[in-house]
């Protein structure tokens, strides 16, 4: 019942308070040209730390490149043109597969007994 009811809540095809706070949330991200991922600190969060750190350079290079341009935009209180907004992606994954599968890793390694990899020592 309560799982059922998360669901209808955030799910924006169907909760028109999701679609506003899921359109209000894309326009926003565009303001900066960054994407829903890029939110993610791995510094908060170690598994997102290790999934960045398995992607390809080239994908961790422009999540750089985004966050450079956003602080810069941000500084200045400025926003991209809007030439640029149009042809922003806001919700186009790229570290939600990689994650999942670092999840489901240390899932693996939980249920063995292992520590997880970051919690290890070297004597």
């Amino acid at each position: 019942m309560a799982s059922s009811w998360m669901q209808w809540l955030t799910n924006p095809r169907r909760n028109w308070f999701a679609a506003q706070h899921y359109k209000a949330l894309s326009n926003r991200l565009k303001k900066y040209g960054l994407r829903y991922d890029d939110l993610y600190d791995p510094m908060y969060d170690l598994d997102i730390k290790e999934a960045l750190a398995r992607l390809p350079r080239e994908v961790v290079d422009a999540r750089n490149q985004r966050l450079k341009r956003a602080i810069d935009l941000s500084m200045k209180h400025e926003y991209l043109p809007e030439d640029l907004q149009a042809l922003q992606t806001p919700f186009r994954s790229y570290l939600k597969d990689m994650l999942a599968l670092v999840k489901k890793e240390n899932a693996e390694r939980e249920a063995l007994g292992a520590l997880p990899v970051y919690q290890r020592t070297i004597p």
